[in-house]
């Protein structure tokens, strides 16, 4: 068995199959580009995680599911009736998670540089809990509730920035003072002010529930000890909180581990991380009534696959280029946003084909980085072969333009 594979993704005669159906045959049938996600996959993915959750602690445990991974409404469909929780970071999000049949309660709503729409917006969903992430937020929540929504209660979690940020990429890091590239972390509140965050939100009429915390996305074993301490730093926070009268209903730490990307990736340890963190909690004493994580890539990222087809072999200065009938931006852009982002690409009907040569598969976008990935040891390819993009179930989609007007590939779900 390849590192890659799992129940969705199969290889049977050296040919590739998602969900028992064979890739080409999908392709023929829907077109490409095209994405296609596996539902078993999505599930056990998400159960995998609700039983490490359960055996770690009696707490009611919250798996808030980061729809900005994926919001294809199949898929929030699917992690709904899973009894999946929802974080949502702009209204689009909270209403997609809406018409999917999420209630408010069951949503954390966690913006940034939040303007006063986007705060009626939220104020107006009864039971939404609304993320804070800034002390200056609240003159602006003082100054929208007062006007539409004097008697409502609205509750109301921090998001503190505990001052250690980990990520695959500076552009995936979102705590501490800076970033590995030396940009200003925008996310979340200092410590010094939390507790005055905490008072003016309570003395402004709102509900303080809960603390919050995000450090970045894409952890790797080499992250587990500063995650620790980052975990560390947030019950110690939360007990202060307790010690100065707030009952705190949950804790959330976030999301940031994801699946396997690459073949010589180190996975981040993520049963032994939520014993650590349940752990430290039983062991202080706080009372809490729950926590909460918030997986996205997790779920559905290895659960994805973007298929393309090959147009033709070009031959340049000694360079191969596969040139297929996809641009990156529009399908996986990953790989053009972030020079650390890595997708395996398999050919569909003859994965382990022989002799092996290096080839870039080449998107179709006037943009020299646009490509799916650089020199990879590939069999021989020819005109209409299908290929796969794997890990495509998160942060594909959602972050797909339509740059050169070219269109964004439809996606299916089996």
């Amino acid at each position: 068995m390849r590192w890659w594979e799992n129940d969705f993704l199969r290889v049977r005669d050296n040919r590739i199959f998602l969900s028992g159906r064979e890739a080409s045959e999908v392709a023929r049938t829907h077109g490409t580009p095209l994405y296609v996600y596996g539902k078993d996959q999505i599930s056990s993915n998400f159960r995998r995680l609700q039983t490490i959750l359960r055996e770690a602690t009696p707490l009611e445990g919250r798996i808030c599911y980061a729809m900005k991974a994926n919001p294809n409404p199949a898929i929030l469909a699917l992690l709904k009736s899973e009894g999946a929780w929802i974080d949502a970071v702009s209204p689009g999000e909270v209403r997609a998670a809406m018409e999917a049949g999420f209630t408010p309660r069951k949503i954390l709503f966690t913006g940034t540089s939040l303007s006063t729409s986007d705060l009626r917006s939220a104020f107006g969903q009864t039971g939404l809990t609304v993320n804070i992430d800034a002390l200056e937020q609240i003159e602006l929540m003082v100054d929208v509730k007062p006007r539409s929504f004097r008697n409502k209660a609205v509750r109301v979690s921090v998001r503190w920035n505990p001052g250690l940020g980990r990520g695959f990429s500076p552009r995936a890091i979102t705590a501490g003072e800076r970033s590995s590239d030396g940009t200003p972390i925008k996310f979340g509140v200092e410590k010094n002010k939390v507790l005055a965050t905490y008072k003016k939100a309570a003395e402004s009429g709102f509900s303080p529930v809960g603390l919050h915390q995000h450090l970045g996305s894409g952890w790797e074993k080499e992250d587990y000890e500063t995650v620790k301490a980052a975990v560390d730093k947030m019950v110690g926070i939360a007990l202060e909180l307790e010690r100065e009268g707030f009952r705190l209903e949950f804790l959330d730490f976030g999301g940031g581990f994801g699946p396997k990307y690459h073949k010589n990736q180190r996975l981040f340890p993520v049963q032994e991380y939520i014993r650590y963190f349940c752990g430290k909690i039983r062991q202080t004493g706080l009372r809490i009534k729950a926590v909460a994580i918030e997986p996205g890539k997790y779920l559905t990222a290895d659960a994805g696959v973007l298929l393309l087809r090959v147009e033709y072999i070009k031959e340049s200065y000694g360079h191969l280029f596969a040139c297929v009938d996809g641009g990156t931006y529009n399908t996986v852009p990953r790989p053009a946003i972030y020079s650390q982002a890595h997708h395996e690409i398999v050919s569909c009907t003859h994965v382990d084909g022989r002799p092996r040569r290096e080839i870039t598969i080449a998107g179709n976008l006037c943009e020299t980085g646009d490509v799916f990935g650089r020199e990879r040891l590939m069999p021989p390819l020819k005109r209409g072969d299908i290929l796969a993009v794997l890990c495509a179930g998160a942060y594909c989609r959602s972050m797909a333009s339509n740059f050169n007007l070219r269109q964004i590939p439809k996606e299916i779900i089996i």
